[in-house]
Parts: structure tokens; sequence; C-alpha cells
């Protein structure tokens, strides 16, 4: 596995799903009918789902009459993820450091810790500068991403999950301001092992990012209530972006 774009290959794989098959679709659709109910977007704006993942906060936007797209670099995601589509949603594969629709969308959503991989810093800005380009004029832009203070600051650093018959054996550790974690199992007598790596990434690198992007903060929240920020206490960091 080529560790600097170790994301093609895990994202890509159904060990992948199967480790993470406990999100909650409860969580997901709250989170967005805060969102929607704070934006308070026009009925059918062009929604752009950044790193869909199997498409369950595009359905959400979806189901509430916003035209979406969904994109995502995993083809085995986005083949799931398109038993959803309609005449109203779509989805693509797509690597969000490409550009995408130039001045076309209204809102796009960048959600559950879905930035942050790269090895080269300065990729993330080449996300943010294309979400600009595909904004229309005053779009906004929401991001949500881990509180990187209070994740690091309560690193579990060795533990098991398990799934069916399979046993992640999970390691995660602090280094060049990213945290890795390296999954080993075995599965069908067969042993692997995989690795992320998510940049530790701070309120004020956003900042950085949306200033140099051409972007304006509207607002900060902390968790899926929309409660204020605090980088001490928050589970997450969400920001929403105005073009």
């Amino acid at each position: 596995m080529n560790s600097a774009e170790w994301f093609k290959d895990w994202f890509n794989s159904p060990y992948y799903h199967l480790l993470y098959n406990n999100r909650n679709e409860n969580e997901a659709k709250f989170f967005i009918d805060n969102l929607c109910s704070h934006l308070n977007l026009q009925p059918n704006a062009n929604v752009w789902d950044l790193a869909c993942g199997k498409g369950r906060h595009a359905v959400c936007l979806n189901n509430k009459g916003y035209k979406v797209v969904g994109t995502d670099l995993s083809k085995n995601s986005i083949k799931e993820a398109s038993q959803y589509s309609n005449a109203t949603l779509d989805f693509y594969v797509h690597d969000m450091r490409e550009p995408f629709r130039i001045n076309y969308f209204d809102a796009v959503f960048n959600l559950f810790t879905s930035i942050g991989y790269f090895e080269n810093f300065n990729d993330n800005f080449s996300v943010f500068k294309n979400i600009a380009n595909s904004l229309k004029p005053n779009g906004v832009f929401v991001i949500d991403f881990f509180n990187s203070k209070k994740v690091a600051s309560t690193l579990k650093t060795d533990y098991i999950e398990q799934r069916g018959d399979i046993t992640f054996k999970i390691k995660k550790q602090i280094a060049n301001n990213a945290i890795s974690k390296r999954i080993e199992f075995n599965a069908n007598n067969h042993q692997y092992y995989f690795e992320e790596s998510v940049s530790l990434l701070k309120k004020e690198d956003f900042e950085n990012f949306a200033k140099k992007a051409g972007f304006k903060i509207e607002s900060v929240f902390g968790n899926y209530n929309l409660e204020p920020f605090d980088e001490n206490k928050s589970e997450r960091l969400i920001i929403i972006f105005k073009k």
C-alpha cells in the first residue's frame, strides 16, 4: 500500500466499510436537519456532497428537495451510493483535489472529517480553491471536522474492534501534526494491514485556507446540535463559510 495515498486503497476496501459499519444514520439525518434549518437554502438548490461515501448525507439532503450531486474517490462507495440515484440525485467518482462544475452549486458539504488526508499539506487548500470555484456567488460551504485539540488530548492508542469473526487490532499515534492509525486483521486466511493518517487541522488552518480561497466565515459550531465551539470541550469543529 502506498502510505502517502492510503485513502485510495483503504476507502475502496470492503473491510473499511465493515470496520465503520456502526455509523449512525439517525445522527446524520439530525445533523442535516439542523444545518438546513440554519442555512435556509432555497427550494431546488444545487448541492454538492463532497466525499459522500455511500451517500447517507446526500440522501438526507435530497429528501429535503435539493438537487444533489455526491462525489467520492472510492469507486465501491459510489457504486453502492448509486442505488439511491434519481432525477435529482447523482453520484460520481471524483478526487476533491481536482476542479468540478464551475459556478454551479448553491452549497457544498464536506462532512464527517473528510479532508486532511493528504501528504502534501497544500492539497487541502486546493480543495478549498476548487470548492470556491464550484460555488455561485454568495454560495455556502460547510465543513465538519473533528476537534483536533480534543482528539489529541483523549487519544486511545491501542484497542480492538470486533466485527463478526474479524478482529481489527488498532494502534494510534500522533506524529508530524497528524494522527495515524494502523489497522491489522486476518480475513479469509490472509493477513491485512492498512494505515490512516489525518492532519490535526485546527480552526486557524481552516481560516487560512478560507481567506486564501476568498471565503468569509459565517458561523462556527462544536457539535451536531450547532452549539458554540469550545476548543477544549467540543467533539466537532463545524464551520460555515460564505463565498
